[in-house]
């Protein structure tokens, strides 16, 4: 065989590691950002949606592994981002990001990540790593990127092993915003994208422990006025705004110390009003903690768009999207709380509500549409109650 024959089957060098805090090693193709982070390793299994994962506050401390092979191919553009930035650390596919062919990109994957500082790796057998995953649990790990493929691998796995991981971590305050704000802008529709609410609606008040726009859109398109406050609010900053109810967001972390701060603020809320509660996510786990229940860590989490949940009080079974380490533990549901909602895959608890108010929460987010419109109920649920109140005090 020529030299030049040769040189084209020759390995290319990796430029990226991923390391797992028990010495596994995992090589690939960097893109994106160079450089080192370490975070705890999840796993998602959506075929779609890879920016709105990548920028959705809840995955705050992890790095995303992607088990379906084709990420990137359909680029990315402002409309999908559900925060500013990407909050995750960093993501791990099994193919390098593809030239973006859809007629909404603006940018390739690469580049956007790059920009805002997160790193990616390709080439990694991602079957592997998820079943590693669920067998041995959310691992710890340090990434690396580097284009000249030096890499200091004891460095990198006393990084993986220094991280502490998410228990006891409280990190809406990372991620929720500084100050408060309004918000006015609904669900996109075709053709005309994204519209403005216009008309007077149900006064809400948002905890921002970490919200996702399109929570909020749903909220807005509800027929939600709705003011977004940072996550340490107290009650009596709440109540000051003379809401007609109160919504808790997604956020990540875990929820007994955001609960430190966030559950005292909510029992105040329960104690001295009658208003409907509405929680997601987070909101849901910090609910619960709220009113009496415990929360646990869960042995890899949930994550993706293809989550069956059945309503216990309906029989409905709703296909949702979930991200989520942690669960309400629902054998520690006080009297008077029922529990609403189960995951089909486990058991585990996705929904709760009082049984004299209208106050209930889901763990899953039914503003990400995978079924697509399976759980848009309880946007419409939340609204009613509102205006039911709004009625009986007329």
């Amino acid at each position: 065989m020529s030299a030049a024959a040769s040189a084209l089957f020759t390995p290319q060098k990796p430029t990226a590691c991923l390391a797992l805090a028990d010495g596994t090693l995992f090589y690939g193709y960097g893109f994106g950002a160079e450089g080192t982070t370490q975070a705890e390793l999840c796993f998602n299994t959506a075929m779609t949606g890879y920016q709105e994962i990548m920028t959705d506050p809840s995955y705050a401390g992890q790095i995303v592994t992607f088990t379906f092979p084709h990420i990137g191919n359909t680029g990315v553009n402002p409309e999908d981002d559900e925060t500013t930035d990407p909050v995750a650390d960093g993501m791990v596919v099994k193919w390098d990001p593809t030239e973006p062919s859809n007629w909404r990109s603006t940018e390739e994957l690469g580049a956007w990540l790059a920009k805002r500082g997160r790193i990616g790796i390709g080439g990694v057998d991602t079957r592997r790593l998820t079943r590693a995953i669920r067998q041995q649990g959310a691992p710890h790990v340090a990434l690396a990127h580097d284009a000249e493929g030096n890499f200091d691998i004891e460095a990198l796995v006393a990084k993986a092993r220094a991280f502490n991981g998410l228990e006891g971590l409280d990190l809406a305050k990372d991620v929720t915003c500084a100050q408060s704000y309004k918000w006015d802008e609904m669900r996109w529709a075709w053709p005309e994208g994204y519209s403005k609410r216009s008309t007077p609606g149900h006064k809400v008040v948002a905890l921002d422990f970490g919200a996702k726009r399109n929570i909020l859109r749903c909220l807005a398109s509800a027929g939600c006025d709705v003011t977004v406050l940072p996550a340490t609010a107290t009650a009596e900053e709440v109540l000051a705004h003379n809401p007609d109810g109160v919504f808790l967001s997604n956020g990540p972390g875990d929820p007994a110390a955001t609960g430190e701060y966030a559950v005292p603020m909510i029992r105040d809320v329960l104690e001295k009003t009658d208003l409907p509660v509405f929680g997601i996510c987070l909101g849901h786990q910090m609910l619960a903690l709220a009113l009496g229940a415990t929360t646990i860590k869960m042995n890899h989490g949930h994550h993706g768009a293809n989550h069956p949940v059945k309503d216990l009080e309906t029989g409905k079974v709703e296909i949702t999207s979930m991200n989520h380490g942690f669960t309400v533990d629902s054998q520690t549901l006080p009297e008077g709380v029922i529990e609403t909602h189960v995951s089909l895959f486990d058991g585990s608890n996705c929904g709760i509500r009082m049984e004299t108010r209208p106050v209930f929460s889901v763990q899953y987010h039914p503003e990400a549409s995978p079924g697509p419109q399976d759980s848009y109920y309880l946007f419409e649920r939340f609204a009613e109650a509102m205006a039911a109140r709004a009625n009986l005090q007329a």
